[in-house]
């Protein structure tokens, strides 16, 4: 049985604060054990974004529709301290589903929509679905010591600063088992009505990687496009499947190239 949720999903900002910029609101692959990282996939976001992450605690084990209530929740509220004629909604791994859900119950609340490695493809691979039912039963040391194992599939070590390095494989350790064991279940049980999704006339800008070693991003990239109507497709290369935190990637810069900044 799941533990009694004592703590609440909030936002935070990993950028200097400006009003006057666009609403951007970031939602990441990793929760609260891996908010270090957050700060190094939004930089230079401020240059024109006033950014938010939306973090999300360990203890904390809503369901997809609780989730999607609170990210609509905490973005009016900072809508009505101030409001903004355009609102970026980003979501990356875990968060591209997060952000599919918001999608598919608050349409409007959203100008732009950016997913990045979504992880909505994770029900459609066999070996990642074996892996999450037998997760429950993995003994707590060899949890601790997966953490290393699963780093390569994580990111590209080599194309990622030390202090990157450091922050992803301390939040990797950090997450309870119990917490790890709940994301998976919810990614194996995401789900969406494509037909509602599909009236998003927003545009939306899909980002894979081709070297994603966890999920297939470009397939799945592929698989979105049929859905959104108004979209853009931004292949990385050379990318892993964590690619904000890799030296020679940007999201700013991406956004930037795409011309998906009003």
């Amino acid at each position: 049985m799941l533990s009694k949720v004592r703590s609440h999903s909030y936002f935070i900002n990993t950028q200097p604060s400006n009003p006057s910029y666009p609403l951007f609101v970031f939602l990441p692959g990793m929760d609260e054990t891996g908010k270090e990282l957050m700060y190094i996939q939004t930089a230079g976001l401020d240059t024109a974004f006033d950014v938010r992450c939306f973090v999300i605690p360990p203890d904390d084990l809503k369901g997809w529709d609780e989730m999607t209530q609170q990210v609509a929740a905490l973005t009016q509220l900072e809508l009505e301290k101030a409001p903004r004629s355009s609102v970026y909604l980003c979501g990356e791994s875990f968060g591209g589903c997060l952000a599919l859900k918001v999608l598919e119950k608050f349409p409007q609340l959203f100008t732009r929509v950016i997913l990045i490695n979504s992880a909505s493809s994770f029900s459609r691979v066999p070996w990642l679905i074996i892996g999450s039912l037998l997760f429950p039963l993995t003994p707590e040391f060899f949890y601790k010591f997966s953490s290393f194992i699963a780093l390569p599939f994580l990111a590209h070590l080599s194309k990622i600063s030390s202090t990157a390095k450091e922050a992803l494989l301390k939040s990797t350790r950090s997450a309870p088992q119990s917490t790890a064991n709940q994301r998976l279940t919810l990614m194996r049980q995401f789900d969406v009505d494509k037909r509602k999704i599909s009236q998003t006339t927003q545009p939306v800008l899909i980002i894979a990687s081709k070297s994603d070693r966890l999920l297939p991003s470009v397939e799945e990239a592929q698989h979105l496009a049929k859905i959104f109507p108004n979209h853009q497709i931004k292949i990385l290369p050379d990318s892993g499947h964590a690619c904000l935190l890799e030296d020679d990637v940007n999201l700013y810069e991406i956004l930037i190239s795409e011309n998906f900044i009003l």
